[in-house]
C-alpha cells in the first residue's frame, strides 16, 4: 500500500501558511465576532461591570480636590467623615463588581475555548483519511490547545481592554477638559509618541508568537509519537532512550528561547512609554504649578488633574499595547480558521440518497486510484510542475468561511497503486485479494467503505456509485477489521459497545462466542468490564483481533 509522503497535502500546505502575518480584516473579524456573539448577553455584562468600575475610579481625585480646596482649610470635620468614607466606599464597591466581572469573564473565555474545540474537532473528524495520513497527531493536539486559547485572548482580554481603555479615555479626556483646558493640551502633546512605534512591535510580535507556536507544536509531536505505547516500545526495542530525551532536550530549550524573547521583545518600547508618561507628568506639574502661582486656579485642582493624568496615560498605553496583543492573538485564530477552512475530501453530495439493506453486490468499473502527493524542493517549499495540485485548488483562501461547500481537485501523482482494475465480487460469495506488498489490495479495501474516492473509475454496491448514496447508510452496511487493530484504552465491554451504543449483554456474550474470544474475556480478573490499555496492549494481538471481529459482528453490518 502506498501513501503520499508524511510532508505533502494538507500539512505542507498548513506549514507553508504558518509564517504569513495574520490578515486582520473585516471579514476576519467578523469570524472572531461571530464566536463572541453567543456570550453577547455576559459580555455586555462584563463591559456594563467594567464602566461602572471605571467611573467610579474617577471619583477619588475629585474627593482629592474637595480635601485640599474646602474640608481641611474650612475645618470641617463631618465633611472630612464623609470624604474618608467615600474613599472607603470605593474600593469595596470596586472589588464586589471585579468578582462578578471575573466571573462573567470567564464564563465567556472558556465557553469560547469549548466552542472553538468542539468545531474543530468536529471538523477534523470529517477529514478524509487522507487528512489523517498526512497531518501529525500531535500538531493536531496543538492547534486544539494552544491555538484555540491564544484566539480565546483575543475576544476575553484584548477586545474587552480595547473598549474598556477607549471608554475610559473619553471620560477622563471630558473631566480634565472641564477642570483646566490648557493642561489637557500639555498632556495630549505628548500622545503622538505613544503610538507611532507600536506598527513595528506589533509586527515583531506576530513573527515570535508564530515561531513560537511552531515550535510547540513540534515538541507536542515528539511527546505524542513516544509517549504512546507503541512510540515508547520502538524506543526501547532500538536503545534509543538517550537519543530521544537529548531531542527532546533541544526542542524544550528552543521553546524555552522563544519564550524568553517574547518575553523581552519590546521591553524597551514599553520602558519608553514609561518615560514619555512621566515626561507628560512633569510638563503638566511644571505648566500647573505656574497656574497655581499666578492664581489660576487652586492647589486642589492641579492634584486632582494629576491623578487624572495617570488615569489618561495609562489607558491610552493599554490600547497600544492592545493593538500588538490583537494582531498577535489573531495569529491563534488565522490558525484555527486554517483548519476549519480546509475542504472536506470525502462528503455527501446534495443529492445523495440512502443506501438501504445491502445485498451485497461490488463491482469495480476501469477503477485507478493515486494516492495524492506533492513535490517541494529542497527547502520544502511546493514546486511549480503539474505533479501536484495549487494551494488554491486545494484550499479556499484562508478566512473566507466557505471551505465546507466547495469540492476539491485532486491531480493525481504518476505512480498508481490501482491501474484500471475490474473485478465484481456476487453477494454472498468469498473472495481474497493476493498479492504482492504494495499491489493495491489494502487500497481495493479502503475504496469499499469510501475511505477515498478512486482517481478515475468507479465503485458499485448493488449497482449504485458510492459517491451518489450517504455515508451513514454506506457505513451501516459495511463492516471492516482493520491490519492494524484500535482498541480504545477502555473496557472490554465499552469497546465492543462502540459498534452499538445500545447492545444488551446477551448479545454482546454472543458476538464474542462467534469470535471464539468469550471463554478468555470471562477468564480475564473483572471480565469484560476489564480495560485493556492503550490500543489494546493488555491483550495479545491475537486476543486483539478477535475483540475486534466480536465488534464487526456485533455491529452486524449485512
Amino acid at each position: 500500500m502506498m501513501h503520499g509522503p508524511a510532508g505533502g497535502g494538507w500539512w505542507t500546505f498548513i506549514r507553508a501558511n504558518e509564517q504569513a502575518q495574520p490578515n486582520v480584516t473585516r471579514a476576519s473579524l467578523r469570524r472572531v465576532l461571530a464566536y463572541a456573539r453567543p456570550y453577547a448577553l455576559s459580555i455586555a455584562l462584563t463591559l456594563l461591570a467594567i464602566f461602572l468600575a471605571s467611573l467610579i475610579d474617577l471619583v477619588p481625585p475629585l474627593l482629592y480636590r474637595d480635601l485640599i480646596d474646602h474640608t481641611l482649610p474650612q475645618r470641617d470635620f463631618a465633611r472630612l467623615t464623609w470624604v474618608a468614607l467615600a474613599m472607603l466606599a470605593i474600593p469595596l464597591t470596586q472589588g464586589l463588581i471585579s468578582v462578578g466581572q471575573r466571573w462573567l469573564i470567564s464564563r465567556v473565555g472558556e465557553g469560547i475555548i469549548a466552542d472553538l474545540r468542539q468545531s474543530l474537532y468536529a471538523h477534523m473528524q470529517a477529514m478524509s483519511l487522507r487528512f489523517f495520513t498526512n497531518t501529525k497527531t500531535g500538531d493536531l493536539m496543538s492547534r486544539l490547545n494552544n491555538d484555540v486559547i491564544g484566539a480565546q485572548r483575543a475576544v476575553t482580554n484584548t477586545l474587552v481592554s480595547i473598549i474598556t481603555s477607549a471608554f475610559q479615555v473619553v471620560v477622563t479626556l471630558a473631566i480634565m477638559l472641564s477642570l483646566e483646558w490648557r493642561l489637557t493640551i500639555l498632556a495630549l502633546v505628548v500622545l503622538p509618541i505613544f503610538v507611532l512605534p507600536a506598527r513595528r512591535v506589533g509586527r515583531v510580535f506576530r513573527e515570535i508568537v508564530n515561531q513560537q507556536l511552531d515550535l510547540n507544536m513540534q515538541m507536542n509531536t515528539m511527546m505524542n509519537e513516544t509517549l504512546n505505547v507503541s512510540g515508547a516500545l520502538l524506543v526501547k526495542l532500538f536503545g534509543r532512550q538517550r537519543d530521544e530525551v537529548k531531542k527532546f532536550g533541544e526542542r524544550a530549550e528552543r521553546v524555552r528561547d522563544i519564550g524568553i524573547r517574547q518575553a523581552m521583545v519590546g521591553r524597551w518600547f514599553f520602558l519608553g512609554l514609561e518615560l514619555v508618561s512621566a515626561v507628560g507628568t512633569v510638563v503638566v506639574w511644571w505648566g500647573g504649578g505656574y497656574l497655581v502661582l499666578q492664581g489660576a486656579f487652586t492647589i486642589g485642582t492641579i492634584v486632582a488633574f494629576a491623578a487624572y493624568l495617570r488615569q489618561l496615560y495609562s489607558p491610552v498605553s493599554t490600547l497600544v499595547n492592545a493593538r500588538v496583543d490583537f494582531t498577535t492573538s489573531m495569529v491563534s485564530f488565522e490558525r484555527v480558521f486554517q483548519m476549519l477552512d480546509l475542504l472536506i475530501e470525502i462528503q455527501d453530495r446534495a443529492d445523495a440518497v440512502e443506501l438501504t439493506r445491502a445485498r451485497g453486490d461490488v463491482r469495480f468499473e476501469n477503477v485507478s486510484f493515486s494516492y495524492l502527493e506533492e513535490k517541494t524542493d529542497d527547502e520544502g517549499r511546493k514546486t511549480e510542475d503539474g505533479n501536484r495540485p495549487p494551494s488554491s485548488v486545494l484550499h479556499p483562501p484562508v478566512g473566507n468561511g466557505h471551505g465546507k461547500e466547495q469540492i476539491p481537485t485532486f491531480v493525481p501523482t504518476r505512480r498508481y497503486a490501482l491501474r484500471d482494475v475490474n473485478f465484481e465480487i456476487k453477494p454472498g460469495q468469498l473472495a481474497a485479494l493476493v498479492g504482492p506488498s504494495g499491489a493495491g489490495k489494502t487500497t481495493i479495501t479502503y475504496l469499499i467503505p469510501r475511505l477515498y474516492d478512486p482517481t478515475e473509475g468507479r465503485v458499485l454496491i448493488d449497482g449504485c456509485d458510492l459517491r451518489e448514496v450517504t455515508l451513514d447508510s454506506l457505513s451501516r452496511q459495511i463492516g471492516m477489521v482493520t491490519q492494524e487493530t484500535f482498541l480504545f484504552h477502555d473496557t472490554v465491554r465499552a469497546n465492543l459497545l462502540y459498534a452499538k451504543p445500545d447492545a444488551t449483554m446477551d448479545e454482546i456474550e454472543r458476538a464474542a462466542r462467534a469470535a471464539n474470544i468469550h471463554d478468555f474475556i470471562a477468564k480475564l480478573p473483572q471480565g469484560y468490564d476489564t480495560i485493556v490499555g492503550e490500543r489494546g496492549y493488555r491483550l495479545s494481538g491475537g486476543e486483539n483481533q478477535r475483540v475486534a471481529i466480536a465488534r464487526v459482528i456485533l455491529k452486524d453490518p449485512r
